[in-house]
């Protein structure tokens, strides 16, 4: 598939999202599910040591790591700008 040139300039990346983008594609996309599968861990971890608000504030991690995974992974195959 190949990359089309954005040619609208009213719809370009700032110079923050795009120094964001080129370091986030440095991370590998492995890096974020094993942090969201940590995060589910350490949550039960305390859920079982009867800890209840810490483990719901720690097991609501999960969703925004992998979001910044798929994040992550749209950045290295499509790239900005």
């Amino acid at each position: 598939m190949a990359k089309q040139k954005n040619d609208n300039p009213e719809h370009t990346e700032g110079p923050v999202a795009t120094a964001i983008e080129e370091q986030t594609a440095k991370l590998p996309s492995d890096l974020f599910l094993w942090a969201a599968l940590g995060s589910m861990g350490v949550s039960l971890y305390l859920q079982s040591t009867n800890k209840r608000d810490r483990s719901l504030f720690v097991g609501q991690w999960a969703a925004p790591f992998l979001l910044l995974g798929l994040y992550n992974k749209l950045v290295k195959l499509e790239g900005h700008d």
